[in-house]
């Protein structure tokens, strides 16, 4: 395929041990422990209160990247593709909706239910942000950040237009960490525009191609309590940011399909 390129704007990455690129960034690089005691996931500051009080962990989570990435990039929000990427989608209210079922179905919550559809994240930040434009909700079983991040980049060459992408996972609780492997919290953000429009930012270049290869490994050590999280597969990704080194590395897609990325700083 033609390789595919975009230039980078906004980097964020939000997790209980590295909460924000400024802290994550130099984590990530070895310039900095991770922080202790883990920071709780900030409540979305801009919902109105009673939606802030309602808003479950994906939700939160997701516009902690998003709106770090999008400030960064100095880009208007209301103007942005957004390509959001989870494995599970919210495992907390999908863990609490079985057991309302299971013990008393008839109070089951039509908030909660709505909380647990998977493009939530993306229609949250799309109302907060008035954003009218489609955006497309994506989800690949172990290959979620590779296919995620392929769509984003696919928007961003087509429509020839800025693309926000974000991909999040919670921690897996009750009943369903006997099915589902994710624990602690994750989500990364970039802000994507297109190739050459004068800007010196950072660049991606994809292709991809029909050699299957294993997931990247990430290696630094300051990243152990977070390797099990479901969307762990971004972190190599996001050393590379870090340390701000020409790179390059390849992601599954699938089964018989890889993702290969060339970060140029």
């Amino acid at each position: 395929m033609t390789p595919l390129r975009a230039s980078i704007e906004g980097v964020s990455l939000w997790a209980p041990f590295m909460p924000g690129w400024a802290v994550a960034g130099e984590v990530l690089s070895g310039r900095l422990a991770p922080v202790q005691p883990p920071c709780p996931i900030p409540p979305p500051a801009r919902l109105p209160p009673a939606e802030r009080r309602r808003a479950p962990q994906t939700v939160a989570l997701a516009l902690a990247a998003a709106e770090e990435a999008v400030a960064a990039s100095g880009r208007d929000p209301g103007s942005l593709l957004a390509v959001f990427a989870s494995t599970h989608g919210d495992l907390p209210v999908i863990d609490d909706l079985c057991r309302t079922l299971v013990h008393t179905p008839t109070l089951v919550s039509p908030t909660r239910f709505l909380h647990s559809i998977h493009n939530a994240p993306a229609g949250f930040w799309s109302q907060l942000n008035h954003n009218g434009h489609a955006h497309t909700a994506v989800s690949g079983a172990a290959c979620s950040f590779a296919q995620g991040l392929l769509e984003a980049l696919v928007q961003c060459e087509a429509e020839q237009q800025p693309v926000l992408y974000v991909a999040y996972d919670t921690a897996a609780v009750g009943a369903l960490t006997h099915t589902t492997a994710s624990e602690s919290a994750l989500a990364v953000a970039l802000v994507l525009a297109p190739h050459g429009d004068g800007h010196p930012n950072a660049s991606l270049t994809a292709t991809v191609t029909s050699h299957p290869v294993p997931p990247p490994e990430p290696q630094g050590a300051q990243v152990q309590p977070l390797q099990r999280n479901a969307m762990a597969a971004a972190l190599p990704m996001f050393e590379w940011l870090a340390r701000r080194e020409a790179a390059e590395g390849a992601w599954p897609l699938g089964t018989h399909q890889s993702l290969s990325l060339r970060y140029c700083p």
